[in-house]
């Protein structure tokens, strides 16, 4: 590959400043990894710039901000013998060229000083070992040892060195190799496929972070169930989510059988990823059916049932959180409640969707309830044409009734329309059980339809209630 396709990438002015920088110093340099990738599969402007030296990276980094305007601030990590420069919108890193050796137990190396070649040896993908000089005598010349531009235009993952090898030494990897695969649309090339089933167990090493770092990523993709499917197809998803390939399989008994549960679900991950990208709205779609393995039972005169498992799977999610390390905060209280909640729309959906059901469903999702009509319409995965288009027109539905109710009665995020301390003064009462009893009943009769949702028909509701309880007017 000749130097002017590369002209344009190196349009930047950080990268003369940086060639300047390198020369100062006596010291190779070399733009490197994934801005390279990018670049040549056309993705847009990289804002992140891996930078590898032959010699001082941190030294290289601390002289190419002293040549930047408004001299900014160079972040070392010198664990890891790394440095971070921030310029305007871009994420300089600059790191000395190294070699790098494993012990069986650990996916940190061991690291010695290296050359450009010992750098890209050590990378985990051949389309990210490609390098482009930014050398006085050669700026510009792309460095291919892998054929890394090879494998681009076949679109294909593949490894600098022997897979086994690769993957055994940072298991992490194998998780990148799928990520990479989903979010470019490539193949992991055969060899190293079947090296990430055999290496499955070192998994075991990664930390759970890393690990849903990388979840994280294949969600975010266009269609994750490619990735989904690499890593139920090289048994890595047992040892990361079990309870989803649980869901996997199909029984039969007396000619009755149910549907996959785990390829159904991978289908509403990707309908999902069609009209959101809300990351913990996509956790729900995955998550939505979990219930389903531990509540499936077969009855002679009803078949296959999966009772509660709405309920079952939103208790699951906690379990799944707190062992992934997860966030155990609102956004995994959001989580439990998409999938706590999954079926009650379908269910308006079949059946003839009442006032009293819409309010008490936007009374419960409260400003969710747009999350979970989009999470329902993505359970839709029926290929009757048919049916799917009488099931999209029924939620139609429901969603007009939701915006008619929600005008009238005004549900969302209820606020009781009279307080504890009125139904107290009202009645001369001190803190007790009535009050409660009260409240609630004007909520019932508010989300009946017994009452509007106003203050005044809620005082009089509260009157008789009062009556009924035997309490007195003060």
């Amino acid at each position: 590959m000749s130097l002017p396709q590369f002209k344009e990438a190196l349009q930047n002015p950080i990268f003369k400043i940086i060639a300047e920088a390198a020369t100062e110093l006596e010291l190779d340099c070399y733009v490197i990894g994934g801005f390279v990738r990018d670049y040549l599969l056309q993705r847009g402007s990289p804002k992140d710039i891996d930078i590898v030296a032959v010699g001082s990276g941190i030294e290289l980094a601390q002289k190419v901000a002293s040549k930047l305007d408004g001299k900014p601030q160079v972040s070392i990590f010198k664990n890891f013998g790394t440095a971070m420069v921030k310029h305007h919108d871009v994420e300089v890193e600059f790191v000395g060229a190294r070699k790098e050796s494993y012990h069986r137990d650990s996916r940190k190396p061991i690291v010695e000083n290296g050359t450009l070649e010992d750098d890209q040896k050590r990378r985990d993908f051949t389309i990210n070992a490609l390098a482009l000089s930014l050398n006085k005598n050669n700026y510009g010349e792309l460095s291919d040892p892998f054929n890394g531009v090879s494998d681009l235009e076949k679109c294909i993952i593949k490894t600098p060195l022997e897979p086994g090898i690769t993957y055994s030494d940072d298991p992490l990897r194998m998780m990148r190799a799928i990520r990479f695969a989903t979010q470019l649309n490539f193949k992991i090339e055969g060899q190293s496929l079947r090296a990430i089933s055999e290496n499955k167990e070192r998994l075991k090493i990664i930390s759970n972070e890393r690990i849903v770092d990388e979840l994280h990523k294949i969600l975010l993709s266009k269609k994750p169930s490619q990735g989904f499917s690499l890593l139920h197809k090289t048994e890595l998803l047992a040892y990361i989510l079990p309870e989803l390939v649980a869901l996997q399989g199909i029984e039969e008994i007396e000619g009755q059988r149910h549907k996959d549960n785990f390829w159904h679900t991978l289908e509403v991950v990707d309908n999902i990823c069609e009209t959101t990208d809300n990351l913990w709205l996509r956790w729900s779609a995955l998550l939505h059916d979990i219930g389903k393995a531990p509540t499936k039972k077969f009855h002679k005169k009803i078949g296959w049932t999966f009772h509660g498992h709405e309920f079952i799977g939103s208790k699951m999610v906690y379990k799944i959180f707190k062992r992934l390390r997860m966030p155990l905060n609102d956004k995994m209280k959001f989580v439990q409640k998409m999938v706590r909640m999954s079926s009650r729309p379908i269910v308006l959906a079949e059946e003839f969707a009442t006032d009293s059901a819409v309010r008490r469903l936007v009374f419960d999702a409260g400003d969710n309830v747009e999350d979970l009509m989009t999470l329902c319409e993505a359970d839709i995965t029926t290929k009757n044409t048919r049916k799917q288009k009488k099931y999209k027109s029924n939620f139609e539905l429901v969603r007009q009734k939701i915006i008619e109710v929600e005008n009238r009665d005004q549900i969302r995020n209820f606020q009781p329309p009279v307080s504890g301390e009125e139904i107290m003064k009202t009645f001369g009462l001190k803190p007790s059980k009535e009050i409660g009893i009260i409240k609630e009943a004007i909520k019932e009769a508010i989300l009946e339809g017994e009452i509007p949702n106003e203050h005044q028909a809620a005082i009089e509701f509260m009157l008789l209630k009062g009556k009924e309880l035997g309490l007195k007017v003060f």
